[in-house]
């Protein structure tokens, strides 16, 4: 077949078509495997409805403690990005060079990208400004079970204050998301960074600096005392200095910053046996200065659900001038595993739709469309049956798509003026006017 010639004066929009032409006629077609990429996910309505409503409560938490809203882009460039988490997140870094050569990597946290805000824009944020963000981040890892590629983030930080009193506020925000979800048995293991950086200090040596050892120590809750010893003998330590160190980190007690924290903590209501005091608690990331803490619910053996901490550096270092910070990232997608592994979704997530209208005929067409018209005016959520069919077909897709109540307007709904509303669980039926229905707030 001719090849169709580009000519000068064809549109961007003709161009592409014509080269879309030519290779539809130049190669057959053929059937591409669908699926999507490996770590990433679809969420189907279920799902969906379900991560909606967990980021719904997970916000609502937030603005009771005053928090306020902010978005920052998926894109950063790489230099912002890399150098900030230590060598072994960077190698999770997706950074690539965009189409004008320039460095740039997908998010990684949300903790960078808002201390470039700070930065930023320090002019115009009022003094201890209080932020939160849930945003998806991204993540160059290997999948497994509660871990993926792309995952949802819930941030909550405040900033401009050294008091423990604001990272004990973090604390209460944190169990009081858990305790709205339902999840009072929510542990957080507590420990403060700069206690364990001046016990790990005096065992450093130039091929494991202090940060190479917090690493270590970082797994301690996924492996044994015997495998993280080896791992620090292999990272350059003596036998005799990876036993030592690790014995200081066990024995360690809290210091008096994280005492008058967890005192502060009980006040704002967090249960004394929330709160687990865990010397070994290291929290891999290099940026952490202060308290630390990670979340964790007994039930769900997946892993923790998100923590985080005071950080008083990271900020300064981009900005030229000192902001103290402290706070944290809730790991939203084992959350909702959590959430839905312990029933505690409310039964009325299972469908967006509480009312179906049936369609019977062109005579009750546009009867049907104004009652479902009302029914929205009301805030009743109504889907119209798209089609003339039988009243059974319509009820089972009704059933399929678990919607709760059907209205039906027939022949002699449509003589009288009346519908028929049928409880689809129970099978009963009422007929009425549909003014009537709507004033009987028992209806729906």
């Amino acid at each position: 077949m001719k090849k169709q010639k580009i000519q000068k004066n064809d549109t961007l929009q003709e161009v592409n078509i014509l080269k879309t032409k030519s290779v539809t006629q130049k190669e057959p077609s053929m059937k591409q495997q669908v699926q999507n990429l490996k770590g990433f996910r679809d969420f189907l309505p279920e799902e969906k409805r379900a991560r909606d409503f967990v980021a719904a409560t997970i916000a609502t938490v937030f603005q009771t403690f005053g928090f306020e809203p902010l978005e920052t882009p998926t894109l950063e460039y790489a230099s912002l990005l890399l150098g900030k988490y230590g060598d072994e997140a960077d190698k999770l870094v997706y950074s690539f060079q965009d189409r004008g050569d320039r460095e740039v990597a997908l998010r990684y946290d949300q903790t960078v990208p808002t201390s470039r805000v700070l930065a930023q824009y320090q002019n115009e944020l009022p003094k201890y400004f209080r932020r939160y963000q849930i945003q998806n981040v991204f993540r160059a890892d290997k999948p497994q079970k509660g871990r993926f590629r792309e995952f949802t983030q819930c941030d909550c930080d405040i900033f401009e204050s050294s008091s423990p009193l604001v990272d004990a506020e973090l604390l209460a925000v944190y169990y009081s998301v858990y305790k709205k979800l339902g999840i009072t048995s929510i542990q957080l293991k507590i420990n403060d960074r700069q206690t364990l950086m001046d016990t790990i200090s005096p065992f450093a040596i130039p091929e494991a600096d202090v940060f190479s050892i917090i690493q270590s120590v970082d797994k301690l809750d996924k492996l044994s005392l015997e495998d993280v010893t080896k791992e620090l003998v292999q990272k350059g330590l003596s036998a005799e200095d990876a036993t030592q160190v690790l014995t200081a980190i066990t024995s360690a007690t809290q210091s008096e910053n994280l005492q008058q924290i967890i005192a502060a903590a009980l006040n704002l209501g967090v249960p004394e046996n929330a709160l687990v005091f865990t010397p070994t608690l290291a929290r891999g990331l290099d940026y952490y200065t202060g308290m630390i803490f990670e979340g964790s619910i007994p039930e769900y053996t997946a892993g923790s659900v998100g923590g985080g901490g005071r950080y008083d550096n990271l900020i300064g270092e981009l900005c030229g001038r000192d902001i103290a910070a402290t706070g944290f990232a809730i790991g939203f997608d084992r959350t909702v595993e959590a959430v839905q592994q312990l029933g505690l979704l409310p039964s009325e997530l299972n469908t967006s739709s509480k009312v179906l209208v049936t369609l019977f005929d062109e005579a009750s067409f546009k009867t049907s469309l104004e009652t479902a018209t009302r029914l929205r005016e009301a805030g009743i959520a109504t889907e119209i049956y798209p089609t003339f069919d039988k009243l059974g077909k319509q009820f089972k897709v009704a059933d399929q798509k678990n919607i709760p109540y059907v209205i039906i307007i027939g022949e002699t709904e449509l003589s009288d003026g009346t519908v028929t509303l049928k409880n689809m669980k129970t099978g009963e039926q009422k007929t009425a006017t549909l003014a009537a229905l709507l004033e009987d707030s028992k209806t729906f």
